[in-house]
């Protein structure tokens, strides 16, 4: 018996990195895992590492579009039969700049995704299903999003952001039995994050007094935590996930 055994999790920007780890979490606890990127060779990649279409579904699409939203609602439904747990994983950070230096189109579309979207997301699995089964929310949020971090300014707004989104979600949805949460991330090693370590991983490491960066399955077991049973009083928390990164004081 797993925890995830007969439930079944829609992951937005499921196709590698966080994303994928928490889907391959999942599905080796015995869940479905309905995974949505924009790249539908990345995505065909997942669903076979994640055992085929037996326990993965993909969906592609941008994650701030209503219409990849509805179709992946609808066939997740028509295939699983249900949406037990929602992450939002999907973010975007196109500058590494002081905030004063970005423009406003830039800022727009760095909210839409990492914000709007993601309320979105919930919005549309309430109606289809949670309001009246309940459910989990996971959202991807960062340690940006709790302290300042030179070149992320904009994109720890975002994220700060969506930590406030999850307090009030998971206040607003807990009498349909839905919990809702958020992990925040230091530096993990994916791709999204590689700029940030690129050709000095070691140095990088220095700020973690565990001596190390993240990797995506520090992170994806993090969020099936959140996402199950295990976790049945725990909503509207922020789970930080640093290798003791904020022990040090100060922005460095």
């Amino acid at each position: 018996m797993g925890r995830f055994d007969g439930k079944v999790a829609v992951i937005t920007g499921g196709s590698r990195g966080i994303g994928l780890a928490a889907a391959q979490r999942i599905v080796s606890e015995g869940g479905k895992a309905v995974i949505t990127a924009r790249n539908p060779e990345s995505l065909e990649k997942a669903v076979a590492d994640l055992g085929g279409d037996t326990y993965a579904l993909a969906v592609a699409g941008k994650t701030q579009d209503a219409d990849h939203r509805a179709e992946t609602i609808e066939r997740t439904l028509d295939t699983f039969g249900r949406i037990d747990v929602v992450v939002n994983n999907t973010g975007i950070n196109p500058v590494l700049d002081a905030v004063v230096n970005v423009d406003s189109s830039a800022m727009a579309k760095i909210f839409e995704v990492n914000v709007i979207a993601a309320a979105q997301w919930v919005s549309a699995a309430h109606a289809a299903w949670m309001k009246d089964n309940g459910g989990a929310v996971v959202n991807v949020a960062s340690l940006a999003g709790q302290h300042p971090s030179p070149g992320l300014g904009v994109y720890g707004a975002s994220k700060a952001a969506l930590i406030n989104l999850t307090q009030q979600l998971a206040y607003e949805l807990a009498p349909d039995h839905i919990r809702v949460n958020a992990v925040a991330p230091g530096v993990v090693k994916t791709q999204f994050a590689e700029a940030l370590y690129a050709d000095r991983e070691d140095e990088a490491a220095k700020a973690y007094p565990v001596g190390r960066l993240g990797v995506p399955e520090d992170i994806g077991a993090a969020i099936a935590y959140l996402a199950s049973s295990d976790a049945a009083w725990i909503t509207g928390q922020v789970h930080t996930l640093d290798g003791g990164r904020t022990l040090h004081a100060g922005v460095e």
